[in-house]
């Protein structure tokens, strides 16, 4: 019998994603270096189904049908590089290696010309939904070879998450790094949309006084209209769970320091580099780096003096102001991911197909969400939409949300409760809707002590200005 693919690296992800592809009618040859590992999961939930693990490298590629599709489920970084130089001698021409790791796009662009020198393809997935999404449907997010995608389609339409509408929620990204660049921008916009929800709770439990149980009801709630999303699901869940050993809430158990795995700051530096502007991303990785200096906190809080963390008006408007605040920030922060997007796909000539990436996004991933069926309908009336707010249904969500949003900020900066997620949301609306900025002033000072030159507003041309008499 032939195999229809291989995973190295049968940890927990590679093990569901086995599942998934074996219950789909594709059965799975695997090897991991941890025997004992592989072993207990063939005796557990592997047992019975045609998935088999090998001795080696050599006797599992023997087992698979041609072209062989050998999906990798390691650590990003050297694992990857290591694992590739393991297999690659026993590969031949057109056959097709898959990182479904958390890879940084340029490493993936640097495997992909590395072995494509070699006649073999290779495929960079972004795979989001974390384990139960690898066992009962992901999204994912392939770049490569367009040949290598259409062998790898039937598997991958078959065991990714399917839309409301019945889609599967995967699609080819384009070509070489797409598709880890897309998955990287996925998770920057993950962390803006947890800090965004993180800056709501603290309003609403620290400045509020709201307990775990009316933010469980209102998460809830909020999780049935506008801002339905796996993050707001979720949210409201961990509201309502209790500790058995204490009988407190777990979230109140929790030490206030988040932790981060990279991608969230890939973005971040890369938007930097393409001079993208997406200051709600930026803001959330300050966050949960200042939240990582808890120590230093607790000093400083019996130090540093503020303002009392209580709201004095009106409980149900600022409940009511706190969803359209993060509604409105939310649409915000996915402009700012989709804005890096478009500069990307034009930078790396990815030709990324923004409607298509919206529409894997909206079940399996992490940051899925009612609203990416919006953004997707918004790139379909117009492909080359300069900025989402401009699309007519998001800019009528904007405006008539704004009110609320600066209520929300004014209200949390007068308590001394730091919001630079919501704070960078709504800067950015009011810099992108501003016709004038005064950049021409900065300018003005980088021409003084630089002679950078500048533009003017009434000539064509590049000008300089003897700023001071004498001036060479």
């Amino acid at each position: 019998m032939k195999y229809k693919i291989g995973i190295v690296g049968l940890g927990v992800m590679g093990q569901n994603l086995a599942l998934n592809m074996e219950r789909n009618g594709f059965p799975v040859a695997g090897f991991d270096l941890d025997k004992a590992k592989t072993d207990a999961f063939l005796a557990g939930e592997g047992k019975g189904k045609e998935i088999i693990s090998l001795e080696n490298i050599p006797s599992m590629i023997e087992v698979l049908e041609k072209p062989r599709r050998i999906l990798m489920m390691v650590p990003a970084g050297k694992p990857v590089d290591s694992a590739i130089h393991q297999i690659k001698p026993h590969l031949e021409k057109g056959d097709i290696l898959i990182d479904g790791g958390n890879s940084f796009f340029m490493d993936t662009e640097r495997r992909t010309k590395e072995l494509e020198s070699d006649g073999i393809n290779f495929v960079g997935a972004g795979v989001s939904g974390g384990e139960e999404g690898a066992k009962w449907g992901p999204a994912i997010m392939p770049g490569g070879q367009l040949e290598a995608w259409h062998a790898l389609a039937p598997i991958f339409y078959a065991i990714a998450a399917k839309a409301e509408d019945g889609q599967p929620c995967v699609e080819y990204m384009g070509p070489r790094g797409a598709g880890h660049y897309v998955k990287m921008v996925h998770n920057g916009i993950e962390y803006g949309d947890m800090q965004l929800i993180a800056e709501i709770y603290d309003i609403l439990h620290r400045g509020l006084g709201l307990t775990n149980q009316e933010l469980h009801e209102i998460f809830s709630r909020w999780n049935q209209g506008v801002l339905k999303s796996y993050l707001i699901e979720i949210t409201a869940d961990i509201f309502n769970k209790i500790d058995p050993e204490t009988g407190n809430h777990v979230v109140d158990l929790i030490l206030d320091e988040a932790q981060q795995k990279g991608t969230g700051k890939w973005t971040s530096q890369n938007a930097l580099d393409l001079g993208a502007p997406i200051p709600t991303i930026h803001a959330a990785l300050v966050g949960r780096t200042i939240s990582a200096l808890k120590t230093e906190r607790v000093i400083a809080s019996q130090v540093l003096g503020g303002p009392e963390h209580r709201f004095t008006g009106e409980k149900e408007r600022l409940i009511e102001a706190a969803e359209n605040a993060l509604f409105a920030s939310k649409i915000i922060s996915y402009t700012q991911g989709m804005g890096l997007l478009r500069l990307a796909s034009k930078e790396y000539d990815y030709n990324l197909n923004l409607s298509e990436i919206a529409k894997i996004w909206r079940a399996g991933c992490i940051i899925r969400a009612s609203l990416l069926t919006e953004i997707m309908a918004a790139y379909q009336r117009e492909p080359d939409l300069q900025n989402l707010m401009l699309d007519v249904y998001f800019r009528q969500a904007i405006e008539t949300r704004q009110d609320d949003l600066r209520f929300v900020i004014k209200t949390a900066i007068n308590m001394g409760i730091s919001v630079p997620a919501l704070s960078g949301s709504l800067a950015y609306f009011d810099a992108y809707r501003s016709e004038r900025l005064p950049a021409n002033l900065t300018q003005a000072q980088r021409d003084y002590f630089g002679a950078h030159t500048y533009r003017r507003v009434d000539q064509d041309g590049v000008f300089h200005t003897q700023w001071k008499e004498g001036e060479q």
